[in-house]
């Protein structure tokens, strides 16, 4: 049976700066109500398969979760890769363990920031993709391309095989120059290298130790020590540090002669840019994009999103314009991929926005950092029905909480009491407590810090239900 493998992991920093580096694209509702990841996990019903095993990085371990709870869909796990090392090895861990369940499944790669439009056309290529991954094929799918395109790298088809709306691969090519692209379009022959693959899991081990076993040594030694924590699995960290970065097309797919491409034509688009989210978005009358508060005077085909402020064009043609809670980016359409110019210059100067979003979700909630002073802070706190943060102390500065709605539980050092909508409480410096929300709906709460220090790593942690040993919330 089919296992889908989605890899959750990527910073998506074209997108900045609606997605950023604990909250990226694959997490966000680009597209839809449904946020991208859940997107690609809802697009498999109709096939036939084992609940899907998702990859990604530890800090975002909660929120994928999460998310999969939202669909209320069963998972076969959540695998923490400790550090980034791109798809081959990502890959390599889900094989290994559908090797080590005994069940040497058609393992279905997906990636959980793509736009597919015709669901009933993806379906209908992972459909002729099946039989020839049971044959022992590595199968890639090609998106059959609608222009030239200088962002994706490209997959030439060789001979067909049989009958079969399938080809012998003859090559991967890099990305492009745009007279090439052209050329590529007008033979018909080549195909966007979508990034999804489908493979029988002991033939990708095979060709993986036979073209790279470096890769195939190191995902064996990790995997090779595991640690269950709920939802996730983890790896042994040394030794998945120490495996080479590769891709799958570079380790794998170029080397295999096994290699096979499907075309699929089913409105496929990575969103890798601004450019892109425009293009897959609905559009008024006069080709704009418009998301929250806008008003539009005399504006021509311009993306404009904004989260609760209103924002108002005039006059203006091909921009995009992203509003959010402490950010703002004014770019032109065509130049809108050079954002990453932005966000290095954000990493450089060691700038927060380039990481967290003012609104910062925790597995118990989220927090939203309203205002803040040289010894004052003020967040909007929100926590989910049974949830509880930390047993916890700080040694600079105190608190006070005034609850808006809901219930809260309140532990400060050996005593507990129950604080409801417009009461509130006190936490001393150095004061050992716990907040926790006993009702059946969501707590919200106003917390007022102060003192001379408001860092998130000023949190001496005592208990903690999610296992989380950093010095945040």
């Amino acid at each position: 049976m089919i296992l889908p493998v989605i890899m959750a992991g990527g910073s998506g920093t074209r997108l900045w700066p609606m997605s950023r580096g604990n909250y990226p694209k694959q997490f966000l509702a680009l597209h839809g109500d449904l946020t991208m990841l859940q997107q690609t996990i809802s697009r498999l019903n109709g096939i036939e398969h084992k609940p899907a095993m998702l990859i990604c990085n530890e800090e975002h371990r909660f929120i994928a979760a999460e998310q999969v709870r939202q669909l209320d869909v069963e998972h076969s796990g959540i695998f923490l890769e400790p550090v980034g090392r791109n798809t081959a090895p990502a890959i390599a861990l889900a094989a290994f363990k559908a090797v080590e369940q005994r069940q040497d499944s058609l393992l279905l790669v997906l990636a959980a920031d793509h736009v597919i439009n015709d669901e009933a056309s993806f379906q209908q290529s992972v459909a002729n993709a099946t039989k020839l991954a049971k044959q022992g094929k590595l199968v890639t799918f090609g998106i059959v391309g609608d222009k030239p395109e200088t962002g994706y790298g490209y997959i030439k088809r060789g001979t067909q095989i049989d009958s079969s709306d399938a080809y012998v691969v003859d090559s991967f090519v890099e990305k492009p120059n745009l007279e090439t692209a052209k050329e590529y379009m007008a033979t018909g022959e080549y195909y966007w290298n979508s990034g999804m693959f489908m493979f029988k899991a002991s033939r990708y081990l095979e060709e993986l130790k036979a073209h790279r076993p470096d890769i195939y040594a190191a995902c064996a030694k990790a995997i090779a020590v595991q640690s269950a924590d709920m939802d996730f699995v983890r790896v042994d960290k040394a030794a998945f540090e120490a495996c080479p970065d590769e891709s799958i097309d570079y380790a794998v797919m170029e080397k295999t002669q096994d290699a096979v491409v499907i075309p699929m034509d089913a409105g496929w688009n990575d969103v890798g840019g601004f450019s892109a989210l425009w293009e897959v978005s609905n559009k008024d009358g006069n080709g704009n994009a418009l998301f929250g508060d806008v008003k539009a005077v005399d504006t021509k085909n311009s993306l404009v999103f904004g989260d609760k402020q209103l924002i108002a064009t005039v006059g203006v043609e091909d921009l995009v314009v992203i509003n959010t809670k402490d950010a703002i980016l004014v770019a032109h359409k065509d130049k809108s991929q050079e954002v990453k110019q932005i966000v290095n210059q954000l990493k450089t100067e060691k700038r927060s926005e380039v990481t967290f979003h003012r609104e910062v979700y925790r597995p118990w909630g989220k927090y939203d950092s309203i205002d803040n002073g040289d010894r004052f802070q003020v967040k909007r706190i929100t926590v989910k029905p049974g949830a509880k943060l930390s047993v916890q102390m700080h040694h600079h500065r105190a608190e006070h909480w005034i609850v808006v709605s809901g219930t809260a539980k309140v532990q400060i050092d050996d005593t507990e009491q129950y604080v409801t909508e417009n009461e509130s409480v006190y936490i001393p410096i150095t004061a050992v407590h716990a907040l926790e929300n006993p009702g059946t709906v969501d707590l919200e709460l106003i917390e007022v810090q102060s003192g001379s220090y408001l860092g998130e790593d000023d949190i001496v942690r005592f208990e903690d239900r999610y296992g989380r040993v950093e010095g945040q919330k």
